[in-house]
């Protein structure tokens, strides 16, 4: 990514707004869009996509039918169409915007935004050297490559690519290097991390017990079952420090794997509660061990659920 020039413009004709001009020279380069208003958010949804009654933006985490001509939907009306970007429906954004945006993840980025000066110093301690530009308060350090989007993976630092956006400051300076495995790891260590004493993983786990009895569709003795899941139990339980939360991940990927075969139902919501309570138990916050074990679960589904 280069620093962009002010496009050359007929200056007989009506000038772009500065913003424009920087949005239309990023986004000849690929990288997608939108303008950012006061407080350095973007705009609010017009009136057909208030409280995303239209179903939102095809990319965004929940895809929907939005078709909508204004840049509505935050990071994900971010777009390289300079049709789009000079249209009417964006016209009077552009003409109050305060900054331009993109979306990291979009041009193949990941931005690991630093907000202060001790950020800064665990980053160069920590992370490989790259591509950095000064913020306000810190600096982005960005990589190639994309990942999800986190913050607060440690104190002061976040991680901007998919499903976010980054304010645009300029094109920084040094060389850009590939994403590296520690930045890579930084959400997973956020979320698996022990609560604070006094604080718990969860208020609201309930035991669950695999029964025969819901699962009259599985192609295996109940001995079979319940010596893979205690085996997958007892690896969770090995790691109360770090890691239970990958564990987790695997041991529900290994119970998918041994009934992707059956006619199911398996049940494998059952076994599933048994790996996040498992979980949860070492110190793993619900929410990231109930989304470790569902992908665990997605990636080989049995023939049916």
């Amino acid at each position: 990514m280069t620093h962009p020039t002010l496009l050359r413009r007929d200056h007989t004709a009506s000038p772009l707004p500065v913003t424009l001009s920087t949005a239309l020279v990023l986004a000849a380069k690929g990288v997608p869009v939108l303008p950012l208003r006061a407080g350095k958010v973007p705009f609010g949804n017009c009136p057909d996509c208030a409280h995303n009654a239209c179903g939102g933006r095809p990319h965004m985490k929940t895809p929907g039918p939005c078709r909508c001509a204004a840049p509505c939907h935050g990071w994900a009306a971010a777009t390289a169409d300079p049709d789009t970007l000079t249209s009417p429906a964006w016209s009077a954004p552009w003409n109050a915007a305060r900054a331009v945006a993109y979306h990291p993840a979009g041009a193949g980025l990941t931005v690991v935004d630093l907000d202060d000066t001790a950020a800064i110093a665990w980053a160069r301690l920590n992370l490989p050297a790259t591509r950095t530009i000064a913020t306000t308060r810190g600096e982005h350090w960005l990589y190639l490559g994309t990942m999800p989007s986190a913050n607060a993976v440690r104190p002061g630092v976040d991680i901007k690519s998919r499903m976010a956006y980054a304010r645009w400051l300029g094109p920084g300076t040094g060389t850009m290097t590939g994403l590296p495995d520690a930045v890579r790891a930084l959400p997973v260590r956020a979320e698996e991390a022990t609560p604070p004493r006094g604080a718990v993983a969860s208020s609201s786990i309930s035991p669950a017990v695999w029964e025969r009895s819901v699962a009259t569709g599985c192609r295996h003795t109940e001995r079979y079952v319940r010596t893979g899941l205690e085996r997958g139990l007892a690896l969770i339980a090995e790691h109360p420090e770090s890691g239970a939360g990958t564990q987790a991940f695997a041991v529900a990927r290994f119970l998918a794997r041994q009934h992707a075969q059956c006619p199911g139902p398996c049940g494998l919501d059952a076994l599933a509660e048994q790996v996040v309570n498992a979980a949860v138990a070492v110190g793993v916050p619900e929410p990231y061990a109930r989304r470790a074990v569902t992908n665990g679960l997605s990636l080989h589904a049995p023939a049916a659920a």
